[in-house]
């Protein structure tokens, strides 16, 4: 049989199939070699006992997240406030180079815009060809819209505490109930929060991954992005790349660099090229040699 893997802990796996729900350990040469099924997994498995199983296969991942670890993800949506917290640009365009490079469709979304318009964070990532949408969670308005996205797909939220994740959640998902108070409580990561990864079936198809210690999410240890393969995660950068005089060029500094004249011109917003610089900056004193484990 087949199925989605919803939860992972301690070598024992929940698989979704399309007859229920069927508890699932790993055949051991998946530990020989060292692979681990994770959440998003999809797996083809033998039913061994009532609602058990064995899983013999994993089917080949078109993405994966090494920490919060995720497979198959269809899309990373950021959850931002336009005030109270303020917007964290520098963060926020970390987390999309990460989901660019892990062939993972960003989409940011803003809340708050009740208490301050987000008119001019939206130009700067629609202007970056990322999708982009208001919510005011107060009557609900957007949530709508972000909910459309998720039918059918794997997805997953993060943001910094206070940017009303959960309000948004709540406002899409009312059915959730409870599991919407759970994301929101492990959100919180108290000290003895449960740091696994699960998943969440939504009634109009797909999943919602609840995804502990994504606004901690150390992007100087996991995900990494070396210096050389930055520039390609800026997707806004693309049509001027071959343009520039040296085909080296780290689009940082040098004379004739056609990103750095994109920006003077306004084709690029500053504040993107601007965090581009500072990851530059991070990823030069990267030793790729002390991480290629790792990837």
């Amino acid at each position: 049989m087949n199925g989605i893997i919803t939860k992972a802990i301690g070598g024992l796996y929940t698989v979704d199939a399309s007859d229920g729900i069927y508890e699932c350990k790993a055949r051991g040469i998946f530990r020989k070699k060292r692979i681990s099924p994770m959440c998003g997994d999809t797996v083809s498995f033998s039913v061994e006992g009532e609602r058990t199983g064995v899983i013999e296969e994993i089917v080949p991942r078109r993405s994966e997240l090494i920490r919060p670890p995720l497979a198959n993800l269809d899309i990373l949506l950021f959850v931002s406030s336009t005030v109270e917290p303020r917007p964290n640009t520098l963060l926020l365009d970390k987390f999309i180079a990460i989901a660019v490079y892990k062939k993972i469709e960003p989409v940011v979304v803003f809340t708050k815009v009740d208490k301050q318009s987000d008119t001019e964070l939206s130009e700067i990532y629609r202007k970056a060809g990322i999708r982009v949408f208001s919510c005011d969670n107060t009557t609900g308005e957007g949530s709508a819209e972000v909910r459309e996205l998720l039918k059918g797909r794997l997805s997953a939220f993060t943001g910094n505490t206070g940017v009303g994740k959960s309000s948004l959640l709540n406002n899409m998902f009312p059915e959730l109930g409870l599991a919407t108070g759970e994301i929101s409580k492990k959100l919180g990561r108290g000290r003895h929060t449960t740091r696994h990864v699960e998943l969440y079936k939504l009634e109009d198809g797909g999943y919602i991954a609840d995804t502990p210690g994504f606004s901690s999410f150390d992007t100087n240890r996991y995900d990494i992005i070396f210096k050389d393969e930055l520039a390609g995660c800026f997707a806004e950068f693309g049509p001027f790349t071959d343009k520039c005089r040296f085909p080296d060029c780290s689009h940082t500094k040098e004379k004739g660099c056609a990103v750095i004249e994109a920006v003077r011109s306004g084709q690029i917003s500053p504040s993107r090229h601007e965090s581009y610089l500072r990851m530059y900056e991070e990823a030069r004193d990267l030793k790729e040699w002390e991480y290629k484990d790792e990837q």
